[in-house]
């Protein structure tokens, strides 16, 4: 059987023919896409609200239900409510802190 020779200098023609046409279109198309960069589109950023918070003591149940609310100082007031609430309802009570927002 015969084999078909491969012409190795046709083939190399071809082939950089066909790289001269990508290379022409490429830049036809870099000269398309720098007219369309041109315009530019305003940013829809929104400003972001500055929003003040406050810090409160509170006198927390079992469940997470707030049972009272002191002052940032009065922390010592805090815990006695909190020991007076455990012993009288059997139930254990915490402190912990808030932060609530200040509307103004």
């Amino acid at each position: 059987m015969a084999r078909k020779i491969v012409n190795r200098k046709e083939l190399r023609e071809q082939n950089e023919a066909a790289e001269k046409a990508e290379a022409s279109a490429k830049k036809k198309v870099k000269k398309k896409e720098v007219k369309k960069k041109a315009t530019k589109r305003k940013s829809r950023a929104k400003t972001v609200k500055e929003v003040r918070l406050k810090a409160f003591w509170g006198v927390f149940s079992q469940s997470l239900r707030r049972v009272a609310l002191f002052e940032y100082s009065e922390r010592k007031a805090a815990d006695k409510k909190a020991e007076e609430l455990s012993g009288s309802q059997r139930t254990p009570h915490f402190v912990k802190l808030v932060k609530e927002v200040i509307e103004e």
